[in-house]
């Protein structure tokens, strides 16, 4: 049976929780570590459809979903090290995540600007213990030119949003995005272009050396690309060369939604979770194999 357990996470800018995800009824092999989309301007860690937390449960996945802290108020560096520190909570604290106290692999999921993140966290971050792989669902790492800092032809096709958007949003940190009062900003963000501007503060120079994954030749662990074809906010071309530069194993689908997955019924989401556990499960069985070695 699917349970969840919520946890505080020590933090000195905001109130941060993660929510766990198993199932009573199986042993636990794995956890994975989940960060939400939402272009880190809008979105919630609450966000995963209950097909995707059955699915995973049920195989013997634990899920835990982290927060952190929303742009514009937090900008690329503080998100990416509130995200590494969520990592290095899962490894430092066996303890809380399971009753035995038993150091399970990890693997990294991310969701859009989840995925990005955890890409991120995964070039950049040095941890005791590395993720067996990373999950990219329609994740990105700024491969491409032009697309995230130029006008969206799709976002321009949507009623103007002004400047003013950004007035609705309560002021200090947050990690709860709702879309009654942040989606707009995402709008506005990808109808002006000004979309890095809202989650980065520096140098162009810098924002690419630091914040893409232009200069990341290898990544620590397998990943698996998803998207679809007719993606709406991350264009097909940087899909291919993520899954290009880094070898990834991919699923295609045939769609023009972004988050194609969240449409439960349709029979490519139930695909792309069985493909998904597919690569967990062989991953897994890999570091066993290894570990007997």
């Amino acid at each position: 049976m699917l349970q969840t357990r919520e946890i505080s996470i020590p933090n000195d800018h905001y109130d941060k929780h993660a929510t766990l995800y198993f199932d009573t009824d199986q042993k636990p092999k794995a956890y994975i570590l989940y960060f939400h989309g939402g272009g880190l301007l809008f979105g919630t860690r609450t966000d995963l459809p209950m097909l995707h937390l059955e699915s995973l449960t049920a195989s013997g996945y634990c899920i835990a979903a982290y927060d952190y802290p929303l742009a514009p108020a937090a900008k690329l560096e503080m998100i990416l090290a509130d995200v590494c520190s969520s990592v290095s909570h899962y490894i430092g604290n066996p303890a809380i995540y399971l009753e035995d106290g038993a150091e399970l692999p990890y693997f990294l999921w991310g969701r859009s600007a989840g995925a990005y993140l955890c890409l991120l966290a995964g070039a950049r971050g040095a941890f005791d213990r590395k993720p067996a792989g990373i999950l990219s669902y329609y994740g990105y790492g700024f491969l491409c030119d032009g697309w995230f800092m130029t006008p969206s032809n799709y976002y321009c096709s949507l009623p103007a949003v002004g400047e003013s958007a950004l007035d609705a949003i309560p002021g200090g940190f947050c990690a709860d995005g709702d879309l009654g009062t942040h989606y707009s900003v995402y709008v506005y963000a990808r109808q002006t272009g000004k979309w890095a501007d809202l989650i980065y503060d520096g140098r162009q120079k810098f924002f690419y050396l630091d914040y893409t994954l232009r200069t990341c030749s290898e990544l620590p662990c397998p990943i698996f690309c998803a998207h679809s074809t007719g993606d709406t906010d991350v264009p097909y071309s940087e899909f291919l060369e993520l899954c290009n530069k880094y070898h990834a194993q991919r699923f295609v689908a045939s769609h023009s939604m972004h988050d194609f997955d969240r449409d439960e019924k349709n029979p490519v989401t139930r695909r792309l979770l069985e493909s998904t556990l597919k690569f967990l499960d062989l991953k897994l069985e890999r570091i066993q194999a290894n570990t007997k070695i």
